[in-house]
This record gives C-alpha cells, structure tokens and sequence, in this order.
C-alpha cells in the first residue's frame, strides 16, 4: 500500500485559477475600455496557477509505502529523505480531521512508533481511517509473529 497526499484541494485550486482567467476574459472582452492592461489582470490566476504547482509537485514527492513488515516514509524530488520503521514497532495511530476535511473524506495520519523514530506524520491524505485500520491491522500481525 502507498500513501500520498490527496490532490482534491490542489485540483480545486486548478479549477479556481481556470476559472479566474476565463472570467477575466470574459470581462476583457465585454469591456475592452478597461484601464487596467489585460496581460497585467491575467498574470494574477497564473502566478496563483504557479505556486500551486509547486505546492503539488511537493506533495507528489512524499509517500509512505507499507509493506508486510515494514512502513517506509520518503519525501523530496532532488534530495531524497528516508525513514523506515518495523511495522512491529508501530504502537499508534492516529487521524486528524477537520469538518472541511471531513467532508472531502481527507485527514492527517500520525504514526507513533517505539524507540528514537518517534512520529512519521503525513497531511491530507485520502480515506484516512482506512489506512490507519491497515496500518494498525498489520502492526498486530507483525508484532504476534516477532514475539512467536
């Protein structure tokens, strides 16, 4: 299983920026007069389109994978970050939600660890309380079949 963070809010905000520049078009057409340059009022959606994407471009460059054994944390595009933890020693999980991602069907995952890892912690990701049940489901069996 691979977790990322969802891209509900990100392709919103695409909509959002599409939606601006056709409603400044719409406008610039209708009143051609208008003093301020149309270049200049449709440059706004675009620079708001830009760090959207970047936003997007980090959130695709971070996952968790699990695994039967073990539960591995990476994130960055040019220099890479790995944290990888026994699914053992999994003691916690918890999510967070607000009522605007609970909505959506989005939360914040947190994974309390034994030993000095502590807390792998991942926002805004997709069916939040199905992953934690996975994690959690899996942590047990792997925890029975270290102590056998």
């Amino acid at each position: 299983m691979v977790l990322r963070q969802s891209v509900k809010v990100i392709k919103f905000g695409y909509g959002v920026c599409i939606a601006a520049e056709i409603g400044i078009a719409i406008v610039w057409m209708r009143y051609p007069d208008l003093p301020i340059p149309a270049v200049a009022a449709m440059a706004i959606p675009l620079v708001l389109a830009l760090f959207i994407a970047i936003r997007h471009i980090r959130r695709r460059m971070t996952r968790i994978t699990i695994t039967a054994d073990q539960l591995r944390y990476e994130s960055g595009l040019f220099s890479k970050t790995m944290h990888a933890v026994e699914l053992a020693k999994v003691q916690d999980v918890r999510v967070d939600q607000s009522l605007g991602q609970r909505i959506i069907n989005v939360g914040d995952l947190s994974i309390e660890t034994a030993g000095g890892s502590s807390r792998i912690e991942m926002d805004s990701i997709d069916n939040p309380r199905e992953a934690a049940d996975h994690i959690l489901k899996l942590a047990q069996t792997a925890g029975k079949t270290g102590l056998a």
